[in-house]
């Protein structure tokens, strides 16, 4: 099992230092006096951003997705032909200089829809003041997979007056954050950290299996491996892949099937796990069962967002990896910046 001394060497721009400090930064940043949009309501919401920025979105959707709301994620250039002067496209970009988010601001602004956006400064700041479009700015933390909690809950603040959002889940959420903080943080370098559990029975490649409102938490799982551990996973919505993606099981495989479970799945879900879990049994296919805490969406979001986060960078550690450098997705850069321009 790694050690309190590996992870202070190995994670040379300590990430887990700010992953301790997520309670505090979540509390602070939905208790600021940052100013609430001017809007009293809106049908269609756009949430817009790449990377760790574009989490947000994913998460949005996931809890407003037994709301009026519609909401729609876009990760890339284009904005969808729906969008219209009626609806609100929100800009995320932690840099402020995304390219594929600047992109969509001013295709929003052409369009004439509604605009808010978030970024810690950047060209995305510039182009707001320029042209008089709403702006937040949010303090970056360490990088934007590290700066989550800070961005979702000052924007949790700041959307207030339109998210059918209720204040005690919000707060039940914050509650819950500080308890599981105490099980998984730096300070619990044991194998009582559920972090590390995680961490320890990854030998290959996760392909994680999700429920339609799990989809964030599966997608951020993800892309939390791949920037921190520096490694391949997938990842596979349990209906769906009943009826395809299960087969892939016929032969034998390097892939470790993790199956992330929400503490009160709808009886057809908890129905497919069963069957999943029997058919792997079958096959004598070990799998990991990660299941979420009680309460709300956001609470089961948010608190399976930290212990799995922590559990990529736990796994960078045992593979002798600094999770903080993404070298290949600055190789990226130094070519987009021949544009000249950005990418977070």
């Amino acid at each position: 099992m790694i050690t309190q001394n590996d992870l202070e060497q190995l994670d040379t721009k300590k990430v887990h230092k700010i992953y301790d400090m997520w309670p505090k930064i979540s509390r602070d940043s939905y208790f600021s006096n940052i100013p609430k949009i001017n809007l009293k309501k809106c049908s269609h919401i756009i949430f817009a951003g790449m990377g760790g920025s574009g989490t947000i979105g994913d998460i949005f959707f996931s809890i407003l997705s037994k709301t009026d709301t519609h909401v729609t994620v876009v990760k890339g250039y284009n904005l969808p032909r729906t969008v219209n002067t009626e609806s609100l496209v929100v800009i995320t970009s932690v840099s402020g200089n995304t390219i594929e988010t600047i992109s969509l601001l001013e295709n929003a602004e052409k369009i004439g829809a509604k605009i808010i956006a978030f970024s810690d400064g950047g060209k995305i700041k510039d182009i707001c003041l320029k042209n008089n479009i709403e702006h937040r700015n949010i303090k970056k933390y360490h990088s934007p997979r590290a700066s989550f909690t800070s961005f979702l809950y000052s924007m949790l603040q700041v959307l207030k007056p339109i998210l059918p959002i209720n204040e005690s889940d919000v707060l039940e959420s914050l509650e819950k954050l500080e308890i599981i903080s105490k099980k998984c943080n730096s300070n619990n370098i044991s194998m009582t950290n559920p972090s590390i559990q995680i961490s320890e029975w990854l030998d290959n490649f996760p392909i994680i299996y999700f429920p339609f409102g799990l989809q964030s938490v599966a997608i951020r799982f993800k892309n939390a491996i791949q920037e921190n551990a520096k490694t391949h996973v997938l990842i596979e919505d349990v209906i769906e892949s009943s009826h395809n993606g299960i087969v892939g099981w016929n032969k034998k495989s390097k892939f470790q099937p993790i199956l992330l479970q929400g503490k009160d799945d709808v009886e057809t879900t908890k129905e497919r796990w069963t069957i999943l879990k029997e058919f792997f049994k079958l096959k004598n296919i070990d799998y990991k069962e990660i299941i979420s805490e009680e309460g709300n969406i956001l609470t089961k979001i948010i608190c399976l967002i930290y212990v799995l986060d922590y559990s990529s960078i736990f796994l960078a550690i045992k593979l002798k990896v600094d999770p903080s450098p993404v070298m290949a997705i600055d190789f990226i850069k130094k070519r987009l910046n021949q544009n000249p321009k950005i990418i977070e």
